[in-house]
């Protein structure tokens, strides 16, 4: 996520390179989160994340939240990858396209997508049917 420092977009679609291993996958999670802290300035902002652009067809929009827990949006475009994400994560597909999961199982999510990514892009304004705060 050298991108961050570079004054390259971070919106800008960018291709996805297939990290060799469980290091490497958390080294550009690393990257990835301190990035999004720095383009986060509003503490109340939701909705941002990152979208992986598959191979296939589809994308799929990931977000962190502050309680420890993923909420990966699977659009009807992307639900030829649920088998995947059912064996990666070792949980059931939900009723709704929003999946909810332990923030541990990230490592194991991004492994089991880097084969089927073909780029990535941060998103700010995605709408994870997050329940609306009202300050």
């Amino acid at each position: 996520m050298d991108d961050f420092e570079n004054d390259i977009d971070p919106f800008q679609e960018r291709p996805w390179i297939k990290w060799e291993g469980t290091y490497d996958i958390e080294a550009w999670i690393d990257g990835y989160n301190r990035g999004m802290q720095k383009l986060i300035t509003d503490p109340r902002a939701s909705g941002y994340g990152i979208c992986f652009i598959l191979e296939q067809g589809g994308e799929i929009y990931l977000h962190t939240t502050q309680e420890g827990m993923m909420l990966l949006d699977v659009p009807p475009d992307a639900e030829w990858i649920t088998p995947l994400l059912m064996a990666v994560t070792g949980e059931e597909a939900p009723t709704s396209q929003i999946w909810t999961l332990p923030v541990d199982k990230l490592t194991q999510l991004i492994f089991g997508l880097n084969g089927l990514t073909r780029a990535t892009r941060m998103v700010l304004n995605h709408d994870f049917k997050l329940k609306k705060r009202f300050y």
